[in-house]
């Protein structure tokens, strides 16, 4: 199947591919701008995205500012011509802030998710960046929608719709991401699908749907799009590139998972999450915790320092710094089906060409 183009309002990228945002720093500009200049378009995380500024652990929301400046800067510098965009999650106490400061640094795309984001309308409003919130249930984009074309008079310019095999934070419920209960995204697309597209008809617009989570070769974008998906958004796979910031203990955590060592856990933010079952996994939950003993206040209305088993920020951080895998690795659910480093266009080349992808379950070179 030849793959179309993915338009999302004025973006026009030449491969209907996302990258998916993934934080605390395993997709920043190198990443990013890799993706960007082989025709798909390239996501920064936000999350805690000053997190190697020197002055992180005192003042984090200033580092983090001066992150987002510094991240689309250099990102554009190496993908002058490339889509950028930046992943921020709707929970974090300075969402507003950190939204604001990208699209004054004029990012392409904004994608949130992790809640409900009903004020990113507001913060877009005036700029050329785009947006598209992350869904994972008719329902939720249902809310969204109206909610976003009766408060701000603005429509999505995509959706993502996010399934259960994604990695990190997950919009199911934990017992039943643990039953197997939970809808499959496939179901969820066509759902989705059907009501945007009631939705986009009625405002004369089109709204492209993005499907993510357990997207792993040609075969699975194919069926996305013949469900009605205008692309894909893609996390994993892109972890274990030459080109992904991640360090490179991250990506051999990835490289020596199998399909055993993929948990699902409960993340201090309150959301169910999937992640590598690392020493660091099972002593935060099975052997008691890790005291946390420093609070970088980035949620404190969730995530309080006396009832976590951890410190969410701290865990990402080790783990993409390298720290022995002592971190929290996030995954999806198919982390286990890579065993090799490659390189972002090699991906590329599996998602959107038939020739390049066999088989889903084949070992990835």
């Amino acid at each position: 199947m030849k793959l179309p183009a993915l338009h999302i309002g004025t973006l026009h990228a030449r491969l209907p591919v996302i990258q998916g945002g993934m934080g605390i720093g395993i997709s920043l500009s190198g990443l990013a701008s890799a993706v960007a200049n082989a025709g798909g378009i390239g996501i920064i995380s936000g999350v805690q995205i000053g997190f190697r500024e020197p002055d992180f652990r005192e003042n984090p929301i200033k580092a983090n500012l001066r992150a987002i400046a510094s991240e689309i800067k250099k990102a554009r510098e190496l993908s002058p011509r490339g889509i950028i965009g930046m992943n921020f999650m709707s929970i974090d106490d300075h969402y507003e802030e950190y939204v604001s400061q990208a699209v004054a640094n004029g990012i392409d795309l904004i994608i949130s998710g992790a809640g409900l984001p009903l004020s990113l309308p507001r913060l877009v409003q005036g700029s050329k960046t785009h947006i598209a919130p992350i869904v994972s249930s008719v329902r939720a984009c249902r809310l969204i929608l109206t909610s976003w074309w009766k408060k701000h008079h603005r429509l999505p310019d995509a959706v993502v719709v996010e399934g259960p095999m994604a990695g990190g934070h997950l919009g199911f419920k934990l017992e039943d991401l643990y039953a197997g209960t939970y809808q499959r995204l496939e179901d969820i697309v066509t759902e989705v699908c059907s009501y945007v597209q009631t939705f986009a008809q009625a405002h004369n617009v089109r709204i492209p749907v993005i499907a993510a989570g357990g997207i792993s070769c040609h075969e699975d974008v194919c069926r996305m799009m013949q469900l009605g998906a205008a692309g894909v958004q893609v996390g994993t796979a892109f972890v274990t590139t030459e080109e992904c910031d991640a360090s490179d203990a991250f990506k051999q955590a990835y490289c020596h998972a199998t399909a055993d060592d993929v948990r699902i856990i409960k993340s201090p933010t309150g959301f169910a999450a999937r992640a590598v079952n690392t020493p660091f996994c099972q002593q935060a939950y099975d052997h008691g915790g890790i005291p946390v003993t420093h609070c970088f206040r980035c949620m404190p209305n969730i995530c309080s320092p006396a009832r976590s088993p951890y410190c969410l920020s701290q865990a990402l951080m080790d783990a993409a710094n390298g720290a022995d895998c002592g971190g929290l690795v996030f995954c999806g659910a198919r982390v286990g089906e890579i065993h090799t480093i490659s390189t972002v266009p090699e991906v590329l080349n599996r998602l959107c060409l038939a020739e390049a992808s066999t088989c889903c379950n084949a070992n990835r070179t």
